[in-house]
């Protein structure tokens, strides 16, 4: 029995695409690696968002060769569509694959028969990413992907549902759905015939599954975070989680304009506060970048302004990384590295005590947690995350990970919701 190696680097929907060409490879005979284990065919899903995520993934072609004598690399993803011929030229490089939607026809080049649809399992994860959608065309002056991604593409509702609903039966009780240009979600549909598809409607249809399980949304856009979205999430408020991660960037307006962002400021914080308004205590996480070229101190106030005034749970700080082949890399005005990292630290600082202000608004409430893992050296105890997407301790000897459970938070401990003395029940599949 062959032996396959995968390794992804990048983002949810890279992850989505490797466990396809995982799932469809053990369906041709292949077994999952042991640790240390010499492989046949190893699989690498690279990343191109920064030149950081190209190094790693040539570092890690040239590791997995040496690790890996005589074995076959398979090398897919957004540095592989970008830098081809340089990543096929890596040791041990037998297959560039540059179009993702290419990978049925890979699976078939490779012996299957017939290349599934979607997948039915997330290895021996609890939380399964889905992607409903591929492609970006924004023009945000600062990113590679729509150069790599360009095309637009949404899958049809009947197939999603059909793999959420093997997903669920095979015991995933979180489904995240995700996608290069979530929001986008029906666009290349629009000239078809019948009712417009768009996200709300398929987050609508998905609600309406049986079974056990709850619905994640991963990034957005704020404005396409719809009143129809926004009012479907408060309707179903056990099934889909009151958590979207809405991608800001900057709070300044002047900063938005160069980094050609489509929406200024003011109507970021309006659809954040329109959201605060219909859900129950929801939580906000979002990207800024800062150190962006032509950033003033003052841009980097109004950024920090922004943060507090909309109060996110969640900052993911990025300093600015000239991307060569983008418009930002060659602007004039770019910020000396010691101001981006005191910058970076500040802004990660007032994260910080935003995300313990909101942990501590959720003590006694009634959260949904799904259980993922025992906590070491403590019999009994468990770490799960709640639909708020924060970290959970909960304590209950007969606990076990991949239940979907209701716990009243107790305390702030170490950054985690202490669910330790909490009353906890086993949620029945949703009626």
């Amino acid at each position: 029995m062959p032996i396959l190696k995968t390794v992804t680097l990048g983002c949810k929907v890279n992850q989505y695409e490797t466990e396809y060409v995982r799932e469809g490879l053990l369906r041709l005979g292949y077994r999952d690696a042991a640790d240390g284990e010499t492989c046949d065919l190893c699989v690498v899903n690279t990343c191109t968002v920064t030149a950081e995520g190209d190094l790693k993934s040539r570092k890690l072609i040239r590791q997995l060769a040496r690790q890996n004598p005589g074995a076959r690399i398979l090398v897919m993803g957004c540095y592989a569509t970008r830098a081809p011929e340089t990543v096929a030229a890596l040791p041990g490089v037998s297959e560039v694959v540059t179009e993702k939607r290419d990978l049925p026809a890979l699976l078939e080049r490779l012996g299957l028969a017939h290349a599934p649809s979607g997948i039915s399992g997330f290895g021996r994860r609890h939380r399964a990413y889905v992607k409903v959608q591929d492609g970006c065309r924004m023009p945000c002056s600062y990113c590679i992907i729509p150069k790599v991604r360009p095309t637009l593409a949404s899958r049809p509702v009947a197939e999603v549902l059909a793999e959420i609903r093997r997903l669920v039966d095979g015991g995933h009780r979180e489904i995240v759905l995700t996608g290069i240009h979530l929001g986008h979600y029906g666009v290349d549909l629009a000239g078809a015939k019948g009712p417009r598809v768009d996200l709300a409607l398929l987050v609508a249809r998905i609600a309406k599954l049986g079974g056990l399980f709850r619905i994640r949304l991963s990034s957005i856009e704020a404005v396409e975070a719809t009143d129809a979205l926004i009012e479907l999430m408060a309707a179903h408020p056990d099934r889909i989680c009151p958590h979207l991660h809405l991608s800001m960037q900057s709070g300044s307006d002047a900063v938005l304009a160069r980094m050609r962002r489509r929406w200024a400021s003011a109507r970021f914080a309006d659809r954040c506060q329109r959201v605060r308004e219909a859900l129950d205590e929801p939580a906000l996480t979002t990207d800024v970048i800062v150190g962006f070229p032509g950033e003033t101190d003052d841009d980097f106030e109004a950024t920090c302004r922004a943060v507090e005034r909309i109060g996110f749970s969640k900052i993911h700080v990025f300093r600015f990384s000239p991307r060569r082949g983008t418009p930002a890399a060659d602007m004039p005005d770019q910020v000396p590295a010691s101001v981006k990292r005191r910058r970076a630290a500040d802004l990660a600082e007032l994260g910080s005590r935003l995300r313990r202000r909101f942990l501590e608004r959720l003590r006694g409430r009634r959260l949904q947690v799904l259980v993922e893992k025992p906590v070491e050296g403590q019999p009994g105890v468990f770490l799960g995350t709640c639909a708020r997407y924060l970290p959970v301790r909960v304590a209950d000897p007969d606990g076990c990970p991949g239940q979907l459970v209701s716990v009243w938070a107790g305390g702030v401990v170490d950054g985690l919701l202490d669910g330790e003395d909490a009353r906890r029940t086993v949620l029945a599949s949703p009626t």
